[in-house]
């Protein structure tokens, strides 16, 4: 019996060598080859229990995702267990932070996982899943407790998910949805989000001086929150400032936010990363549940150029919308984090990196006005994509860039860029877009060295202005002139983000095209 147990355990390599839980280790081998992160594949897969056969491609996807899923199940625990160890109010911000991010991400991902999702929306959710977990890695980062990060972020599940996006690599464009309303959209709304006064139909209306139904903002999303049915719900917000820190969460859904106008309902908040909160955390105002809306008002962060990181609106809703809409703050003012997004006629201000993030997002026929900052340096984009087959990016098409009041008068001694690269393959096109001579002739400033110069894609077609000329740009291999109409428009509001599926529903005006 002892000589039988012994060549029994003697075997065991050897069968695991050739057959690991039923999976042939040489089919393990050919099909991981194909990701960008072939050893946590074959790790993972060579220890999944689900013996799931592997056909086709699209069994390997399913089966690649679900093990994506099961890491960052296993990375939610890790994270939690870490909270006990948090010292201080910032270790402890972060910390919640990454415990909401990692919800969300298992919240994407299982999402990936369902038939009715098409590839296009796959390749969005786990852009935004990979999205969260740099947000939750960032977090710590940015206040130097990197003592937080390896236990958080070495359970593969980031290199798990950047192998699925590889293996579900999609074209920009989408198949429209039936009729060309999105699915998420009841009959009854559709006249309702067409109306020219939708204030008028409104379920429920915030006034601070009382002549509403609450006088808060919060008041009025509790309120969205408990409605029956998933209808859209109006929230109309009269003039007036709203000093209070707000967030439209990822259960509550389908809220159009409808205000005076800009500089008339202004909600208004000073947290920022100087002020010890997370970057993250900052937002003044943060809209995370899908389809959400907003048009005719203000978001502040009066927080001040020397508090560093102060978000006066951060967006992780999916299909989200905002439409004659002010963002007035200085580093890190408006946040677009993650999902599809676009911006119409809206006026955006700020100084260091003011508009930032990783969703894929459109900014049609607005305003940018760079302002005075402490260190006479502006940066007008930050576009923070991780992973060559994010879906994502910053287009800026026909727009106007001109100085802020505050920055005219010293705008000479002020350089101001396009955008620098936050991230390995940060990507950012302006095109159509009006820039004025506050623009630096380079037109594009380092992160830090050469990092990121030769894999982020930055590019400008057809601009125009005293701003505008790219014969003194700078010649970093990821930075192109585009000269053709066919490369260019798969950044337009059509492709990028399939916004004729979507948009007409909301009665905002958009361009499809260049």
């Amino acid at each position: 019996m002892a000589v039988r147990i012994v060549l029994t355990f003697l075997l065991v390599p050897f069968l695991l060598s050739s057959t690991i839980l039923g999976y042939n280790s040489d089919e393990v081998m050919s099909w991981c080859s194909k990701t960008p992160n072939p050893h946590p594949c074959e790790y993972f897969l060579s220890h999944d229990h689900r013996n799931t056969p592997i056909t086709h491609e699209s069994d390997f996807l399913k089966i690649s995702m679900q093990l994506a899923l099961d890491r960052a199940m296993q990375g939610k625990v890790n994270t939690y267990s870490l909270g006990s160890k948090c010292r201080n109010g910032l270790e402890k911000a972060a910390w919640e932070d990454c415990l909401e991010l990692y919800e969300d991400t298992i919240l994407w991902l299982t999402q990936t996982t369902s038939s009715k999702c098409t590839d296009y929306d796959a390749q969005t959710w786990l852009s935004t899943a990979l999205t969260n977990l740099e947000t939750c890695r960032t977090g710590f980062t940015d206040f130097g407790m990197t003592d937080f990060i390896l236990p958080l972020m070495n359970n593969n599940v980031s290199k798990l998910i950047s192998n699925t996006l590889a293996i579900n690599k999609v074209p920009y464009s989408e198949p429209s949805y039936k009729e060309g309303f999105p699915s998420w959209l009841r009959p009854g709304d559709r006249k309702l989000l067409q109306s020219s006064s939708p204030a008028s139909q409104a379920n429920i209306v915030v006034a601070t001086d009382g002549s509403g139904n609450v006088k808060t903002i919060k008041e009025a999303i509790d309120a969205a929150s408990k409605r029956s049915g998933s209808g859209r719900y109006v929230i109309y917000v009269k003039a007036g400032t709203y000093n209070e820190n707000v967030e439209v969460g990822k259960k509550v859904k389908n809220v159009m936010f409808v205000g005076d106008g800009i500089g008339k309902t202004i909600v208004t908040g000073s947290k920022s990363a100087g002020g010890g909160t997370t970057t993250f955390r900052s937002a003044t105002f943060a809209a995370v549940g899908d389809n959400f809306i907003a048009r005719d008002m203000t978001f502040r962060n009066t927080a001040g150029a020397k508090n560093h990181q102060a978000v006066a609106l951060r967006s992780g809703s999916d299909f989200s919308v905002f439409y004659k809409c002010s963002f007035e703050g200085y580093q890190d003012t408006l946040y677009v984090h993650s999902q599809r997004q676009f911006y119409r006629e809206c006026d955006i201000y700020g100084t260091v990196d003011f508009i930032f993030g990783n969703a894929a997002v459109v900014f049609q026929n607005c305003n940018i006005y760079p302002r005075s900052p402490p260190n006479k340096t502006n940066t007008i984009t930050a576009q923070g994509r991780t992973d060559p087959n994010q879906n994502t990016g910053i287009s800026i098409h026909n727009c106007r860039v001109t100085a802020a009041s505050d920055l005219k008068p010293v705008q000479g001694s002020v350089k101001t860029y396009l955008g620098r690269p936050w991230k390995e393959y940060s990507r950012t096109v302006f095109m159509k877009t009006y820039l004025d001579s506050l623009i630096n002739p380079a037109g594009w400033l380092p992160w830090n060295g050469n990092f990121a110069l030769d894999t982020l894609y930055y590019g400008e077609y057809m601009n125009t202005g005293p701003g505008s000329s790219t014969a003194n740009r700078v010649n970093w291999k990821g930075y192109r002139v585009i000269t053709s109409s066919t490369v260019a428009s798969q950044f337009t509001v059509g492709s990028f983000i399939s916004g004729n599926n979507w948009l007409p529903a909301t009665n905002v005006p958009f361009t499809a095209g260049l």
